[in-house]
């Protein structure tokens, strides 16, 4: 039986008060895979950026906002984010696994030598980004550059939108 994570996203027209949310959880059904909560400041970001995944590598920008973020406990195989909030209150939840159709994959195959995935995201891109529309736009950038090793979906949200 496959195991895969759940998903919920609700825009301010979908609450009662007008926020709006985005969660995941790991529908794992074992406890092999501990996570903690971690407050990353600016100063504590990776500069220089090894994806444990695959060869991708990246020099980053020092950020100007810190943010949480819900990585494995061990990070042996990498920082695998999972999903957090940053200083200006944009959540990324990352990832939700998902599958993708052959046909598309034919056309543009996984990158599995130097792409990002799941274990890159909330690192590449929330300490980054200003709104949730931001968020996409900078994921983006980052998979048409470098592609991805695997099928993911992802969300942002802020105060006003659900992306």
């Amino acid at each position: 039986m496959q195991h895969t994570c759940t998903m919920f996203l609700a825009g301010k027209n979908a609450t009662i008060d007008g926020s709006t949310i985005v969660c995941r959880e790991k529908d794992y059904g074992n406890a092999f895979d501990p996570q903690k909560f971690v407050l990353v400041k600016p100063e504590r970001q990776p500069r220089k950026y090894q994806s444990k995944t695959t060869d991708f590598k990246i020099d980053l920008p020092v950020p100007k906002l810190k943010y949480t973020s819900t990585p494995d406990a061990d990070d042996k195989d990498g920082i695998f984010g999972a999903g957090g909030i940053n200083g200006l209150n944009v959540a990324m939840s990352a990832t939700e696994t998902i599958t993708t159709n052959a046909r598309i994959l034919a056309i543009d195959p996984y990158n599995t030598l130097s792409g990002i995935g799941e274990e890159d995201f909330v690192t590449l891109v929330l300490p980054y980004i200003r709104s949730a529309q931001d968020g996409v736009k900078k994921l983006g950038s980052l998979l048409e550059k470098y592609g991805t090793y695997e099928a993911n979906a992802i969300a942002f949200s802020d105060n006003n939108e659900v992306w």
